[in-house]
C-alpha cells in the first residue's frame, strides 16, 4: 500500500469513467419528507452525485414542480438510476428514458423483482448491463455482493460495481463484508457499497476494508435529522479513507507494549 506521503496519491480523487470527484460520498433524493430536508441533507453530505429515480421525473406533469427543479445540475452530478425495474426489458427501456431527456449518459442499474427482501436479479442485471454499454451508456450496476459477478460485470465494461452491504433499506450494516473484501481485491474498477448500511462507522468499516466510495439513502433521508446525520456520513467516509491509506497495523495473537523496554526507571 503506498503511503498518504506518496506524491500520486496527494489527490486522492474519485475517477469514474474519467470524470472525478473529491467526494467518495454519494447520496439519493428518496425518502425525504420535503425538498428542503433533501437539499439541507446533500449540503452536508459534501456529495457531489446524487441518484434519482427515473420513475420519480414527470417533466411533463401540469404545474409539475419536478424533482430536478430541486437540485443544482451544476453543483451535482446527477445518477440516474432504474429503481422500480423489475425486467432487463424495463431497465433498458428507462435508461433509455433518462438519456432521451438530456440528463446524461450514466446509468446507476437496478433489476429488482423480489419484492420482499429487494435483492437484485443478477442474470437480468448482466444482461441489461451488456446491452446498455453496447449502446454507449456508462453503467454502474447494483449487485449482490458476488464476487464471481463483480468480476464478469468489469470485464464486459461497467464502470463501477455495486455490491450491497445488506438489503436495501434494512439498516442492518455490512453483512456481506468477507465477499465485499474480495470484491475489493480483484477489481480494477471502483467498488461502491450501496444499500443496507445504517450508521456511519459501518460506511467507516467499508471504506477502511478499500471500498472506493458509499452510496447512502434511507439511513439519512429517515434518521431523525437528515441533514446533521449526512454530516456524520460525510465524516465516516472521510475517516474510513484516511484510515485505508494510512494503513492498519498488523493483527497479532498476542499483546505488544507500546513502550520501549530499554531505558526503563527501576
Amino acid at each position: 500500500m503506498k503511503s498518504v506521503l506518496d506524491p500520486q496519491i496527494k489527490k486522492d480523487e474519485l475517477i469514474i469513467s474519467g470524470k472525478t470527484f473529491q467526494s467518495r460520498l454519494m447520496i439519493g433524493t428518496g425518502k425525504f419528507t420535503d425538498f428542503r430536508t433533501m437539499n439541507e441533507a446533500h449540503e452536508k453530505s459534501g456529495a457531489q452525485i446524487i441518484t434519482v429515480a427515473i420513475r420519480r421525473v414527470d417533466l411533463n406533469a401540469p404545474g409539475h414542480a419536478g424533482l430536478l427543479d430541486q437540485i443544482d445540475m451544476n453543483k451535482y452530478w446527477i445518477l440516474p438510476n432504474t429503481a422500480g425495474c423489475q425486467t432487463k426489458e424495463e431497465a433498458v427501456r428507462v435508461a433509455k428514458l433518462s438519456r432521451e431527456m438530456g440528463i446524461n449518459n450514466w446509468i446507476k442499474l437496478e433489476v429488482i423483482p423480489d419484492s420482499k427482501y429487494l435483492l437484485p436479479d443478477p442474470i437480468a442485471t448482466f444482461k441489461a448491463a451488456r446491452e446498455l454499454i453496447e449502446d454507449g451508456f456508462v453503467v454502474l450496476p447494483y449487485i449482490n455482493a458476488d464476487p464471481v459477478l463483480a468480476k464478469r460485470l468489469e470485464e464486459i465494461g461497467c464502470a463501477t460495481v455495486m455490491p450491497l452491504g445488506s438489503p436495501i433499506g434494512s439498516g442492518q450494516g455490512v453483512k456481506c463484508a468477507a465477499n465485499i473484501e474480495i470484491i475489493i481485491k480483484q477489481s480494477s474498477v471502483p467498488v461502491i457499497v450501496d444499500a443496507g448500511l445504517g450508521v456511519p462507522s459501518e460506511a467507516a468499516q467499508v471504506m477502511e476494508m478499500g471500498a472506493d466510495a458509499i452510496l447512502v439513502n434511507t439511513a439519512i433521508a429517515c434518521a431523525k435529522n437528515p441533514a446533521q446525520m449526512a454530516e456524520a456520513f460525510r465524516l465516516g467516509v472521510e475517516a474510513g479513507r484516511k484510515a485505508y491509506l494510512a494503513g492498519r497495523i498488523p493483527i497479532k495473537e498476542y499483546a505488544s507494549a507500546s513502550s520501549q523496554k530499554e531505558g526503563v526507571v527501576r
